[in-house]
């Protein structure tokens, strides 16, 4: 090998240190987690995603034969946000994610995806199809008396147009939900496979259950962390036993190709909860599947 071994990789996420927002690909951290409902923590996600990168840095994609680091790609540090104010930061989120070509964001809680699916939607012009990866469907109408905390995020993109239910998909769900949650969730035509049933089906039919469900539409691909079981995420807010292991997740995003991806981000993770860096790995080798599935097709 040659370079500096990995644990002298530079801090940006898989050692960037390219900060320029015309990159045809750019990472982004938003270390916001004001909307939590449990274990707060995710505004330290981005950092731990960032440090667990390292472990990427020494060779090309198994399968793709292409390095992500390689890519047009740049790190452009962390979203700005206002201290203690869900709206406010929202709006910010969606302004400084308006104009970036293919953004990666790296949470932070669930929450911001919504302004991201905003910025996304206002710049294509349309309704986009959307995968998601998640123990929760997201599709509370409020937590707790707060409109726009963490588990709310998809229940507005759905009633704002943002996305369409129609092709969107949900993969690992497993806590509870109220009745009335879960059938407007399937009412609107929301797909979901619950973690029992990838693992009965297996991660080809899955695979091909997304594709089924996507179309050609262009798709957003949002993963919480804590879709994985607690034994390979335990550094998550709101952890559920019974979800996919890590080979599960990586093995169904690799048979996306083809897809017409517009944007991604992996979110929930809590370092303060975590043990020996797995969950943080986890999320940063998301991010790189990813990288590596997008810039493949490019």
């Amino acid at each position: 090998m040659a370079g500096p071994p990995t644990f002298a990789t530079p801090p940006g996420f898989l050692g960037i240190a390219r900060h320029d927002r015309d990159a045809a690909f750019v990472v982004a951290g938003i270390p916001h987690d004001v909307g939590t409902t449990n274990r707060a923590g995710a505004r330290e996600g981005p950092q731990a995603i960032r440090r667990a990168s390292r472990m990427l840095v020494d060779g090309a994609h198994p399968e793709f034969w292409i390095d992500p680091a390689t890519l047009d790609l740049a790190d452009i540090g962390d979203f700005e946000l206002t201290l203690g104010d869900i709206p406010n930061s929202l709006r910010l989120i969606e302004q400084q994610a308006a104009n970036l070509r293919h953004l990666v964001a790296l949470g932070g809680e669930h929450g911001t995806t919504l302004p991201l699916l905003r910025a996304l939607s206002g710049r294509l012009g349309g309704r986009l199809a959307l995968i998601h990866f998640d123990a929760h469907v997201d599709t509370w109408p409020d937590n707790f008396g707060q409109r726009y905390a963490h588990g709310s995020v998809f229940y507005h993109a759905i009633e704002e147009g943002l996305v369409d239910p129609h092709h969107m998909v949900q993969i690992g769900i497993r806590s509870p939900v109220q009745r009335d949650v879960w059938d407007w969730t399937l009412g609107q035509g929301v797909e979901v496979l619950t973690a029992l049933v990838v693992h009965a089906s297996g991660v080809e039919q899955t695979a091909q259950t997304i594709r089924d469900a996507v179309g050609d539409l262009p798709v957003y691909l949002s993963f919480d962390v804590d879709a994985l079981d607690p034994a390979f995420a335990p550094g998550t807010g709101t952890p559920e036993i019974g979800g996919l292991a890590s080979w599960q997740a990586q093995a169904i995003l690799r048979r996306l190709r083809g897809l017409r991806f517009v944007g991604m981000d992996v979110v929930e993770v809590a370092p303060a909860y975590d043990v020996a860096e797995i969950t943080a790995l986890a999320a940063a080798t998301m991010a790189w599947e990813y990288l590596a599935l997008v810039g493949s097709m490019s």
